[in-house]
């Protein structure tokens, strides 16, 4: 759930319809040589981060970075993945520097035929770009009546606990898990103490980064509020080990394991060393997805009905002082949701700037009003 000070505040927010995002992003991914298929899938999943406001994920900081990185051929907007090991419910692909935008989903899909034949389906993939929210990949999963994980190894910038040098990556896991009538719970976050992304947004809305997310650039945690500096690192989970930052890191570790080191590529430091070095098969990003039928393991009703007694629950207790309400991991973004599909995704002004100025660049329709 986004934290207040990364809202863009309504009185200057621009409200945009859902519609007229995708089809703008449809037309810059086709500009860049993606089928229109794929290019349909890619603003899907940018999209649904907007929509759940998971806005670290969505177009205001990816679609710049992405168009970056198409132009410098670091994504393959046409590849040839392949699988290059699989059993009954387990598979590697080789995403051939595919857009994860295109690539996640697919894998997901994938572990989830191998679920509904096996019970568990889970899925490897190196030589990987960036896949956007691990939620959207996770929540694949829920109209199949199936938990979803999804996780992703990149953006090497965080440091491990004690260390001065940056070797994990911000890491974060996707959990989605079905309901009845509740809403779904729906957990996503980097393993990192602050989404990476964020101090881009913080830079944008002149806020400050909050105590224990970074550390400076010798590697001595930040232990007060303070404006982005021009050099830092980002600190796992908990930020320093008197506050469990030790749990973080081992939980990073955790993830670049299932995602870097058993698909065959190597931990994230590694990747990133061969990309850094222009070697294409090291590739930027490695991705885990993990999908388990549930009625492989329990009662499909008696799992929903004790879902949403758990949620319920735990949205209807008694909130701590100062506190209006409880919420659970899902929530708030399936309340966003609703909120803007009748109104509007709220953007910043400098990121409709930076969209007219890309479409003017790009010859392509101007469709944000």
């Amino acid at each position: 759930m986004v934290l207040p000070r990364f809202r863009v505040p309504e009185d200057i927010a621009i409200r945009v319809p859902q519609e007229n995002m995708r089809a703008t992003l449809e037309d810059m991914f086709q500009h860049v040589g993606m089928s229109p298929e794929d290019a349909a899938q890619s603003a899907d999943v940018l999209v649904f981060a907007d929509l759940r406001a998971i806005e670290t994920h969505g177009v205001s900081n990816m679609m710049r970075s992405y168009m970056e990185r198409f132009a410098a051929d670091d994504i393959n907007p046409r590849p040839n993945w392949k699988v290059v090991r699989e059993s009954l419910s387990t598979a590697t692909i080789d995403s051939d520097s595919g857009h994860g935008l295109v690539i996640g989903p697919l894998a997901m899909k994938m572990a989830i035929e191998k679920a509904e034949k096996t019970g568990i389906g889970a899925v490897a993939v190196g030589n990987g770009r960036h896949f956007g929210a691990a939620a959207y990949h996770a929540m694949m999963a829920l109209p199949h009546d199936m938990i979803g994980v999804a996780m992703t190894v990149g953006g090497i910038n965080v440091l491990p606990t004690w260390s001065s040098e940056p070797l994990i990556g911000l890491n974060p896991i996707g959990f989605a898990a079905p309901t009845r009538n509740e809403a779904p719970f729906v957990f996503d976050a980097a393993m990192s103490s602050v989404a990476g992304n964020k101090a881009t947004l913080a830079k944008r809305l002149g806020v400050k980064m909050m105590p224990g997310w970074i550390a400076d650039e010798h590697g001595t945690p930040i232990m007060e509020e303070t404006d982005v500096p021009e050099k830092s690192f980002m600190l796992p989970v908990g930020g320093t080990r008197e506050l469990g930052s030790h749990k973080g890191y081992g939980l990073s570790v955790m993830v670049d394991i299932l995602c870097g080191v058993l698909s065959g590529t190597g931990p994230g430091f590694v990747v990133k060393g061969r990309a850094e070095q222009g070697k294409a098969s090291g590739g930027a990003a490695t991705h885990h997805f993990t999908a388990y039928k549930i009625e492989a393991f329990t009662d499909l009703e008696g799992f929903k009905d004790d879902m949403d007694h758990f949620m319920k629950t735990l949205k209807d207790s008694k909130p701590a002082p100062g506190n209006d309400r409880v919420v659970y991991a899902g929530l708030p973004e399936h309340e966003d949701n609703i909120e803007r599909l009748e109104n509007g995704i709220p953007y910043h002004p400098e990121v409709i700037d930076w969209f007219r100025d890309i479409t003017s660049e790009l010859e392509l329709e101007w469709r944000l009003t």
